[in-house]
């Protein structure tokens, strides 16, 4: 499904090579979901880029800073990516497969409260990706 989504502008990094960045390198996690979907679960420390909103210039970091962009399945921080790169930023990739192969490959997701089990599925075509966690669609 991702070959089919993913034109590959975008450099990407793997569940397991993320959560040893999270601890090594501490990138800039942004999640470019809406914020509804944001509010069920997200990867601790992740900022809320939405999608829909995005400005480039209103991010307001180094040029060089490694960012991390990820959503769903990876189409929606691809797309912010490109946006990235084009406006100069140096160190941006995203999370294969998004926050649905996160959660597949046992990662944990936070929400306002702590840890959740809880997954915005998006919608019920695209929540079959989404094989572990306990599947929320619309709001929370």
């Amino acid at each position: 499904m991702l070959k089919g989504l993913y034109k590959n502008t975008v450099d990407t990094v793997e569940p397991l090579e993320l959560q040893r960045l999270l601890i090594s390198e501490k990138p800039l996690l942004l999640d470019t979901r809406q914020p509804e979907e944001y509010e069920v679960s997200h990867l601790l420390g992740a900022k809320l880029l939405d999608y829909e909103k995005f400005k480039v210039e209103e991010l307001q970091v180094p040029k060089d800073t490694p960012i991390i962009l990820y959503c769903s399945v990876g189409y929606r921080s691809e797309r912010v990516g490109e946006q990235l790169k084009a406006s100069g930023f140096t160190n941006v990739r995203h999370l294969y497969g998004g926050l649905f192969e996160w959660v597949n490959q046992g990662q944990p997701v936070y929400n306002s409260k702590g840890k959740t089990n809880k997954v915005h599925a998006y919608s019920r075509s695209w929540g079959v990706w989404l094989q572990q966690g306990d599947k929320v669609y619309g709001k929370k």
